[in-house]
């Protein structure tokens, strides 16, 4: 049996390696911290899903020649690699977009005016608001049109001015959890959320729809950006 002496050294090396605690002793404020678990290979992949997916997404108007078409394109210039689409809840089929349309374009992003040479309207139907991520609305009575017509999409489908405005940004949480925390749903329509619609006006009416699309896309695509983080 050691002496008490001898035993107090030997104290002191093990209160230095926080393996005994004596009264009025401090316990360590920084004791080591566990290592990280390792994730398993299924847990990388469901992240690096989040972190590279890029959206399917309907933008719908009335007939598909004016609103929808330019916030396609516009979208889809924002969101590179995006699947953006578009389509109406009134449509004459198979219409190339108005002068008009492509004016109004012209004066807020002639780089993007030649990609409505493709455009045809088309009128909505129930693949492609299933087949999408979310439908994007340009108007609170088209969102409407989705509850009434298209009930089981109702909660993914909103106005654009809305999810400018309330969507969460987030790189590691999927657009369809987010979508799922706003309700959508189950919110009222109101009229602050629509964007005019420029039909029977002027070219400078369609600049001025173009011009409100352009700053609105450019916040919504801020939040819906994925795939843009660097591992």
């Amino acid at each position: 049996m050691l002496a008490v002496g001898a035993r107090l050294p030997l104290l002191g090396q093990l209160r230095k390696r926080g393996r005994v605690t004596l009264p009025g002793t401090p316990i360590n404020p920084d004791p080591e911290r566990p290592r990280p678990r390792v994730l398993r290979r299924d847990e990388r992949e469901a992240i690096l899903e989040r972190v590279m997916y890029e959206p399917t997404i309907l933008c719908l108007c009335t007939g598909n020649a004016a609103r929808s078409p330019m916030a396609q394109v516009l979208l889809a210039d924002a969101l590179s690699g995006a699947n953006v689409r578009s389509a109406g809840t009134h449509v004459v089929e198979g219409q190339p977009v108005s002068w008009r349309t492509r004016l109004g374009l012209q004066v807020i992003r002639p780089d993007l005016t030649t990609r409505l040479n493709f455009h045809r309207s088309h009128q909505v139907n129930r693949h492609d608001v299933e087949a999408s991520d979310l439908v994007l609305c340009m108007a609170g009575e088209h969102v409407g049109y989705v509850r009434r017509e298209f009930p089981q999409v109702a909660a993914k489908t909103a106005t654009i001015r809305r999810l400018a405005r309330d969507l969460e940004a987030g790189h590691l949480v999927s657009l369809p959890d987010r979508l799922a925390e706003l309700r959508l749903g189950q919110i009222g329509i109101e009229g602050w959320e629509d964007v005019d619609d420029p039909a029977g006006g002027d070219v400078e009416d369609f600049a001025r729809c173009a011009q409100t699309l352009d700053g609105l896309v450019g916040q919504l695509a801020a939040r819906l950006a994925m795939g843009r983080l660097q591992l």
